[in-house]
């Protein structure tokens, strides 16, 4: 069944659902939570698909809210689908200018009582989700950094704002390699004297996967760029080798551990209905994954002092350069002004003093003429 309302209101969206639960013959429909999926009009179509793919898991009502607050006119649009071969309900609330603001006073008497609630950003997330009025509703809030436009940016924001019941997928697209290694430390334990991780460039789940390593193995990972796609390889070092699990083409790895041989295994990148499948199985807090963002703050921290000390030390040797060159350039101007004064003195020296060529003429004149006067007249 499927109702369409136009600029309706809360009320009148509760009455159609409850309307449409009794045509269906079946007045509580099994479900076991409330999704809230929060997103813009791009990513509608691919959060819905997700959504609806985790559903047949996890039987709920979907409240998809789609909002558009950059137009003048306010109001708000459903549309209720029950029973389209989907388990549970599904309702789309289209809101618009003021109504968009203020998607919580909408959301609130829609919630199915007595149940918890999920809330989940596809893509650009709220500043605070623990302040926000929508993430306020939820026991469970769920983000996805790889589905903004700066997945490192994002991924280091949540870390920082981090709170109780928050998640990200991230950590979900970790799940078959956290289970691949922890296998391979229980099969071969050792002491790890190095742990690193190789990853495409600016890949939000390598940095997360290190920041874990850190926290159980207690060291410094090293992330590696490499080609991709994704997370490539992991490789912990042991005195009798590296455990390591490569992955080249997003399909099958490589699984080795000192001293057996090599095996395949599968490491399929996974699909965002998977991700979210994993996610809504658990609604408590994960300790290992906060102690992970902890990690990753930490991580976050050292790197930026790090830079900071190479900046300074940058700045003292190019200090310590201008420096140099101004001594240099002011004994340059010393010496040319040195130069410049003995240029001068002599100059004047040689202006008061007669000159050489015309001195033995004058004296030959002189004595010339004293010989003429006191000479005896000839006779």
């Amino acid at each position: 069944m499927k109702i369409e309302l136009k600029s309706t209101n809360s009320s009148k969206v509760a009455s159609a659902l409850i309307k449409a639960r009794r045509n269906a013959g079946s007045p509580t429909m099994g479900m076991v939570m409330t999704l809230i999926v929060v997103t813009d009009s791009q990513g509608y179509q691919r959060a819905e698909k997700a959504a609806l793919a985790a559903s047949f898991e996890h039987p709920c009502r979907l409240l998809l809210v789609v909002t558009n607050s950059r137009t003048k006119s306010s109001g708000l649009d459903a549309e209720i689908r029950v029973g389209e071969r989907v388990p549970g309900e599904t309702v789309v609330l289209r809101m618009r200018g003021e109504v968009a603001e203020h998607p919580a006073s909408v959301l609130l008497p829609l919630l199915l009582p007595d149940s918890p609630v999920v809330a989940w950003w596809p893509t650009q997330a709220p500043e605070n989700l623990s302040t926000d009025p929508i993430g306020r509703l939820a026991n469970r809030r769920i983000t996805d950094a790889d589905g903004t436009r700066q997945p490192m940016a994002s991924l280091e924001h949540r870390a920082r704002h981090h709170g109780p019941g928050e998640t990200d997928l991230t950590w979900a697209r970790l799940t078959p390699w956290r289970a691949l290694l922890a296998a391979a430390v229980d099969q071969y334990p050792a002491t790890f004297t190095a742990a690193v991780v190789e990853a495409q460039r600016g890949h939000a789940s390598a940095q997360l996967m290190a920041a874990w390593l850190e926290n159980r193995l207690g060291l410094q990972v090293e992330v590696k760029t490499t080609r991709g796609p994704g997370i490539t390889g992991v490789r912990l070092t042991t005195a009798a080798g590296d455990i390591a699990i490569t992955r080249d083409d997003g399909l099958l790895a490589e699984y080795s551990v000192p001293g057996q041989p090599k095996r395949l295994v599968a490491l399929k990148r996974r699909d965002t209905e998977d991700l979210i499948a994993e996610e809504l199985r658990r609604l408590d807090d994960d300790d290992i994954f906060d102690a992970a963002v902890k990690t990753l703050v930490r991580r976050m921290r050292r790197e930026q002092s790090r830079k900071s000390g190479t900046a300074k030390t940058t700045g003292k040797k190019t200090g310590a350069a201008k420096k140099t060159t101004a001594r240099s350039s002011t004994r340059q101007s010393t010496t040319a002004s040195k130069s410049t004064t003995a240029k001068r003195t002599t100059a004047r020296r040689s202006s008061n003093a007669t000159p050489p060529d015309t001195a033995p003429t004058s004296e030959a004149a002189v004595g010339t003429v004293d010989t003429a006067a006191t000479a005896p007249d000839a006779g």
